[in-house]
């Protein structure tokens, strides 16, 4: 017989039953870019019509993960909405800041940069042009 005493049938099934808990857990603090969302569109992307994104101003397109911004002088720049803290979506804009709802990072729309953490590495940037009067976004953009 041995020394060690068993474990009793009441923590083997507790163990069995807590596992996959702390499995999500673990998964839902991975670190960054552990967990793959499409982080920009494929290929090109219509967004819609130019008149959409005002001076200085930014819109979300939900839809493909994509955040446009123009500049005061009508330069427009676009990004990834998806978080580089956690892969989540972003869906919120106010302005021109981005809130993630995952963990609260925040980011410029119009830099792509960390304004609040968690996060720490700015948005991707995304190629963008204006063709026959609508934004398109994506590689080859």
């Amino acid at each position: 017989m041995s020394a060690r005493p068993s474990a009793s049938r009441r923590t083997v099934l507790r163990g069995a039953a807590l596992a996959p808990v702390a499995g999500l857990g673990l998964a839902a603090c991975a670190p960054e870019g552990a967990r793959k969302a499409p982080a920009a569109p494929t290929a090109p992307v219509d967004l819609g019509a130019e008149s959409e994104v005002a001076k200085g101003g930014a819109r979300l397109y939900r839809e493909h993960n994509v955040v446009v911004s123009r500049d005061e002088q009508g330069a427009l720049k676009a990004y990834s909405t998806i978080c580089t803290h956690a892969s989540c979506p972003i869906t919120k804009l106010e302005g021109t800041r981005l809130t993630c709802f995952c963990h609260g990072s925040e980011f410029d729309a119009a830099t792509g940069e960390v304004l609040q953490s968690p996060a720490t590495v700015p948005l991707v940037e995304l190629a963008v042009r204006s063709e026959n009067g609508r934004i398109v976004a994506g590689p080859k953009a």
